[in-house]
């Protein structure tokens, strides 16, 4: 039985405070994304992982983050040219929507402040920091987290990510984004199938197989005036895999990608796809939680022993 796996990496501004040119679309596009994300999502009773940077959980701020060990500057957008752009630095508001919704969602952790810990500049201190200090509120959130998705799919400090109590993360994807990813499965006929594996930590790497926004642009414009949306054709090429091999077809995006009504339909159509899908076969549709514990359970069965049990709001 195949399933269909959706994460969202929800950062409003801290998904972008590093750069030095801001994509000014995508950075006023976060909340409008997000909220039209959960209304599509509630039209057809889909769940998604929602991984979210623990600093949008935050009412407020001084912006100076005394004993966070991160590098010099890190917070400067923060202190400076957006410190009174809350709508950027805090999002309460959107999480509570997310938790309110009537879709069982997942929330799972995109760091604190959308640190790279793939990058060799980040150290095992703020690593730890990053993850503690996104634990801290939750607790006060009364939530539990356990799932991971790394800013920029830039894995690192998995050691770090299963001392923190963490159980599972999303892998890099084998499949290429943009017009090379569109090349590599419809010319060699690649599956865009992953299989969820536990890795030396014991963490369940759950990979990626299709980020939705990856052929973007006059390419997209092109192809969409001669044949027809490519992400929509890849996404119903994934979930038709799904249905006939035991597999997982995870697919994910930013809410801040949804910056018009053109991209808006996009994800309505691979939606409604997935939804038709699903009552028409076996296909399931799970959050990276549920893969977990399935992955998880499967692992213990065959090892003899049965899984630690963790407390969670998945």
């Amino acid at each position: 039985m195949g399933s269909v796996v959706i994460s969202l990496d929800a950062e409003l501004g801290w998904g972008f405070h590093d750069f030095e040119t801001l994509p000014a679309d995508r950075v006023e596009s976060g909340r409008r994304g997000w909220t039209t994300m959960i209304d599509l999502l509630e039209d057809v009773d889909v769940p998604a992982t929602w991984a979210i940077v623990g600093h949008l959980m935050l009412e407020t701020c001084d912006g100076e983050h005394a004993g966070h060990p991160a590098p010099d500057g890190w917070f400067d957008r923060e202190r400076t040219t957006w410190r009174d752009r809350g709508d950027l630095r805090f999002g309460p508001d959107l999480v509570r929507a997310v938790l309110d919704s009537d879709v069982d969602h997942e929330l799972a952790c995109h760091s604190f402040s959308h640190v790279l810990f793939g990058d060799p500049a980040t150290s095992r201190e703020l690593a730890h920091a990053e993850l503690e200090r996104c634990h801290e509120i939750a607790d006060e959130w009364g939530l539990s987290l356990e799932s991971f998705v790394y800013p920029r799919n830039d894995v690192g400090h998995r050691a770090v990510l299963a001392e923190q109590g963490f159980t599972a993360y999303r892998g890099k994807s084998p499949t290429s984004d943009g017009v090379r990813g569109v090349l590599e499965t419809t010319m060699r006929d690649r599956s865009l199938l992953v299989q969820p594996t536990v890795d030396e930590y014991g963490l369940v790497n759950v990979p990626a197989s299709l980020f939705l926004f990856g052929f973007e642009g006059p390419v997209r414009t092109v192809a969409e005036s001669v044949w027809a949306d490519p992400m929509v054709a890849m996404v119903r090429r994934g979930v038709d895999q799904a249905v006939e091999d035991d597999g997982v077809f995870h697919v994910w995006l930013h809410p801040n990608n949804l910056t018009s009504e053109r991209d808006d339909e996009r994800m309505r159509a691979i939606l409604e796809y997935i939804d038709r899908r699903r009552r028409e076969t076996t296909l399931t549709v799970e959050t990276i939680g549920d893969v977990r514990r399935r992955v998880r359970t499967a692992s213990s069965v065959t090892n003899g022993s049965r899984p630690q049990s963790h407390l969670t709001m998945d």
